[in-house]
């Protein structure tokens, strides 16, 4: 994986980059989906935008360390934490160029961002200040010492959304390997009477996402499945070849 004291520079570009509110965000709703990218030959990465300080459990220092652990389970070429304050993300020009900086320099083809509205103020916000940085990282004058770069594609994860899916990756191969991710962060997934009333127990967790997995695993006829919506029309230039059965 990246080390993190690396000049951006020097990092080969990204196929795929996931951008999160807080460390644990990604292993939730798009990890499998990162796991099968990176199974494919695919460089994959994550960015966290802050390091859960808010949080009841946890330290900053101990989360992002548990992500390091979770960014090897998910086979992650790269990933790196802004250290942005948690529970206070502003969309402002200061937060939209500096993730446009990181994105001219990681020049990722694909984007994934949380679901544009939510329960957290901090999720909806990352997708705001992802969608916009794309859009400036693409402005030639926006800086004189990197080139332009603006992604090809952006995706929502929509795991937690209540809207219908624009499309739907199998991850049933990879979905023990997600939860094996998620579960490293024993700051918030393991034993601890600490703000035990606020978070479910390691079986209650792994129940729920087995769960809604198989229930958009079920759209497809398969066992295990993550939900994404975009916002543009999707081409297909060969209707024979379509997958998914319609009786």
């Amino acid at each position: 994986m990246h080390d993190p004291n690396e000049p951006f520079e020097n990092l080969r570009p990204l196929d795929v980059l996931a951008i999160a509110a807080h460390p644990d965000d990604v292993e939730q709703t798009c990890g499998g989906t990162l796991i099968r990218m990176a199974e494919l030959g695919y460089r994959t990465g994550v960015l966290d935008l802050t390091a859960g300080d808010m949080g009841t459990r946890g330290t900053p220092d101990l989360r992002i360390e548990e992500s390091r652990t979770a960014a090897g389970h998910l086979l992650l070429a790269w990933r790196q934490n802004l250290r942005w304050p948690d529970a206070r993300l502003e969309n402002d020009i200061a937060a939209r160029m500096t993730l446009a900086g990181v994105i001219r320099r990681i020049r990722p083809r694909t984007v994934i961002l949380p679901y544009w509205t939510g329960r957290h103020p901090d999720h909806y916000r990352a997708a705001e200040i992802g969608y916009e940085a794309c859009f400036l990282a693409g402005l030639r004058r926006l800086e004189e010492e990197t080139p332009p770069h603006r992604p090809f594609k952006i995706l929502y994860s929509s795991l937690y959304a209540n809207v219908t899916p624009s499309f739907v990756v199998d991850i049933s191969r990879q979905f023990e390997r997600r939860m094996t991710a998620l579960l490293s962060y024993t700051s918030q997934y393991g034993i601890c009477d600490e703000g035990s009333e606020l978070f479910p127990s390691h079986t209650e967790i792994r129940e729920r996402l087995a769960g809604v997995a198989r229930f958009y695993g079920n759209l497809i006829g398969v066992k295990y499945a993550e939900p994404f919506v975009i916002k543009e029309c999707m081409e297909v230039n060969d209707i024979v070849s379509i997958p998914v059965r319609s009786i």
